[in-house]
Order: C-alpha cells, then sequence, then structure tokens
C-alpha cells in the first residue's frame, strides 16, 4: 500500500491516541477526533489499536463522533487489527449505513473464514439501503460461496457500479467469464465514478483482456495506470501475458493523449476558448480530456497566452488543472514553458506528483535537448511512474545512454522497460 499522503498530520502517537480518548464534547476547535484516528494507521502499535477500539464502542449519537467511528473502523481494518473484528463485527447491526459499510470494508481487510461473521455479511444484500457494491465485494474477497445466488441477484441492477461488481464477483466465485464484456462497457460510464469502479472490478476479476480497454479509458491516468500494473503484477507471473503485452497500452497511457482517449462527453458546437480553460478544474478527467482535444483541434495558436494566465491565476494551485496545463504545454510544443516544465518535473509536493510524469512526457514533445540533464536525474526517483516517463522523454529527444548503465532496478515494471529498450 502507498502511506506517502497518510502522515500529514504532526502528531505522535501519544498525542493521537490521547485525542481519540477525549470525549467529543470536550474537543477544542485545534483538536479532531477524526484526524488522530485517521493519523493512527502510522502506529500499528497495540495501543494505537486499542484506543481505536475504544473510539469504536464510543456510543456518543452525534454526528462528530458517528463519523470519528466510521474513521476508526476503516483504520482498523487497514492495519489488519484481528483483535478488533469482534467489536467490528457488533457495527454489522449499527443503525447508521456508513458504519456498517465501514464495517463490511474492514472484515474484508481483516479476513476471516468465520462463517457466522460471513453470513452476518451476507443478510446485509437483503436489507434494504445498504451499499451492496461493498458487501459483494467482501463476500467475494473471503470466497463465501454460500452468497453466490443471493449476488447473483444484483447482476442487473439499476446501479451500475453495484451491476458491475456482481458480474466480477460471480465471475471470480464460479469461473464464468461470460458476462465480463458488460463490465467492460462500463469503461465508458457517462458517470465518472461508474468508470473508475469498472476498472477496479476488472482488476479484482483478473480480466487481461480489458488491459487495451482500459487504457483508453477517459479517466484520470493514475486509475489506468494502476488498473493496468495490478492486471501485469498478477498476470506476468501466472504466464497469463507478457510484459510485451501490457508495453504498448502502458505507455499509451502514460503519454497520455487525448486523441488515444474514448472520450463520452462531446459539445453540440465548439465552445469558446475561456469556457475550454475553465474545463480543465472539472473532476471529471473526462471532461478536461475533451477540453484539452478541443483546445489542441481548434486553438492552438491561442492557448499557450491562455494557459500561462490560467497557471498563474489558479492551475499553480489546483494539482488537476495543473496537470493539464503541463501536458497542453507539451503537446502544443510551446518551448517558452521549458521553464515551468522544469519547475514542474522537480516540484515534490505530494499532490503533484503526477504533474511530474506530465511535465517528463511534455519535455520530450518539445524536443529541447536540455533537458536530458533534468530528465536523467528524475530516473534516480523511487517513483516508478516518473521514471518510466522520463525514460520515454529522453528516449524522445534521442538520449539511451541511462540504459547502456541500468538494466536493473527496484521497480520490477521500470525494469522490465530498460531491459526491452536494450534489447530493442
Amino acid at each position: 500500500m502507498d502511506k506517502r499522503f497518510f502522515s500529514f498530520f504532526n502528531l505522535t502517537e501519544a498525542q493521537a491516541i490521547a485525542i481519540l480518548d477525549t470525549p467529543q464534547a470536550q474537543i477544542t476547535e485545534n483538536d479532531s477526533r477524526y484526524i488522530a484516528a485517521s493519523h493512527l494507521i502510522n502506529f500499528p502499535t497495540e495501543q494505537a489499536i486499542e484506543a481505536l477500539i475504544r473510539a469504536v464502542q464510543e456510543d456518543d449519537p452525534i454526528l462528530d463522533n458517528r463519523i470519528v467511528r466510521r474513521k476508526s473502523i476503516e483504520t482498523l481494518g487497514r492495519l489488519q487489527a484481528v483483535q478488533a473484528l469482534p467489536v467490528i463485527y457488533t457495527c454489522l447491526a449499527d443503525t447508521d449505513c456508513y458504519t456498517v459499510e465501514n464495517a463490511v470494508w474492514a472484515i474484508g481487510e481483516i479476513g476471516t473464514n468465520n462463517g457466522d461473521v460471513l453470513e452476518e455479511v451476507a443478510k446485509l444484500l437483503e436489507k434494504p439501503g445498504q451499499t451492496y457494491r461493498v458487501i459483494i465485494h467482501t463476500l467475494t474477497k473471503l470466497n463465501y460461496q454460500p452468497a453466490i445466488e443471493r449476488i447473483r441477484k444484483f447482476v442487473d441492477d439499476a446501479d451500475a457500479p453495484t451491476a458491475s461488481a456482481a458480474i466480477s464477483a460471480i465471475c471470480r466465485l464460479t469461473g464464468d467469464y461470460s458476462q465480463m464484456d458488460k463490465v467492460v462497457a462500463m469503461l465508458q460510464h457517462p458517470k465518472v465514478l461508474g468508470r473508475r469502479l469498472s476498472i477496479q472490478d476488472l482488476i479484482d476479476a483478473h480480466y487481461y483482456d480489458a488491459i487495451p480497454h482500459i487504457a483508453r479509458c477517459p479517466v484520470s491516468l493514475v486509475f489506468r495506470l494502476r488498473g493496468i500494473r495490478m492486471l501485469a503484477e498478477v498476470g506476468i507471473p501466472a504466464g497469463a501475458i507478457t510484459f510485451a503485452t501490457i508495453q504498448p497500452h502502458l505507455e499509451q497511457t502514460l503519454r497520455d493523449h487525448p486523441d488515444s482517449l474514448d472520450l463520452v462527453h462531446s459539445y453540440e458546437d465548439i465552445p469558446d476558448l475561456s469556457f475550454l480553460v475553465r474545463e480543465l478544474y472539472e473532476t471529471d478527467f473526462g471532461r478536461c480530456y475533451l477540453a484539452t482535444k478541443t483546445i489542441l483541434d481548434h486553438y492552438s495558436e491561442s492557448a499557450p497566452a491562455a494557459l500561462f494566465a490560467t497557471y498563474e491565476e489558479e492551475a499553480r494551485n489546483d494539482y488537476g488543472a495543473h496537470f493539464h496545463v503541463m501536458k497542453l504545454f507539451g503537446w502544443l510544443k510551446h518551448s517558452p514553458a521549458y521553464d515551468l516544465l522544469i519547475e514542474a518535473l522537480h516540484n515534490k509536493q505530494p499532490q503533484f506528483q503526477k504533474s511530474r510524469a506530465a511535465a517528463a512526457i511534455a519535455l520530450g514533445e518539445l524536443g529541447d535537448k536540455r533537458a536530458i540533464g533534468d530528465l536523467k536525474a528524475s530516473l534516480e526517483t523511487k517513483i516508478w511512474d516518473l521514471k518510466y516517463a522520463a525514460l520515454m522523454a529522453l528516449e524522445k529527444l534521442g538520449d539511451d545512454s541511462k540504459i547502456e548503465i541500468v538494466t536493473t532496478d527496484e521497480d520490477w515494471l521500470y525494469s522490465a522497460r530498460l531491459k526491452s529498450s536494450r534489447l530493442g
């Protein structure tokens, strides 16, 4: 699990426990029990787990406390705290549906083969108002065969993510792949959450045939890269696929040109440039990619000035728009953006990590060989997608000297790319 973003709060374990143990009514405006419960993920100790269990057992009905209970259950799940299972089990009967959802998820993370616990989870499929997708995932993950027919009832559910989870579950529990094309089709769902969740279901089902479709799904490349990588990590050792099978789709995704995506949105008429620039701030990346494509197709001359302006006004602090602006400067081959791209390449703020790889790709597109030294320096990072993108950019700039020096790396995917480059 990537834990780079878990440690935002400067709290010791003792401080976090003390805050979490404080009754909600006595919490000051400078403290947060929710943050304390979140922060304890960094301390997999008995005392931290016991504090989180106490928080789950705190039954004050006010909303703030209910939220803390949910977060405490989640953290116990992330810590895979087996000793917390009895307390989490009692939460399956909670009147708060979100607490129930977190309890089901945590049971899946901790794991159990206790038939009584799993049957109580399965019974929730018949209870109105529950998050059935999470229930289905947990039952499938823990291979609870008695739930198959109850799960099967959801394969045609009106809620697409629930139906997707059910189809994937039947595939995993029975080996029947006949309906998986319906999950692949959900990669084109009009709602971004539906698209993201279908990728997770394809990962869970080890459905390798979906890799080319995942690469073309109009969601953030973070979700696409995760899907391709996780399928590769299972499929390559099993002999089901090879690195050569996934390489073009992986690099297509890292390159991330809007023409390589199957866009789900469209415009009746070509919008003006100011509207398109605002679309780069959308949380649905499908809309961002449509705007990017339209800018490239219709506003290539006037776009750079507008991009510099929006960067100064807002995009420099908005990690989503920042990413798209960096990519656009590359696709536009706008050489005056060189210094901005170098700055983005070296930006180590966690929220801007995907912009670093975007900047590497963009620098390759600019064709300015001054970037070679900075790109080579990026090969020393532990962030695999940045290393991979930097290598692609170096090859674009005609520099393959690093390949002759290093063909192994602690990250197997990057190492495989180095070896592939050398053989090529």
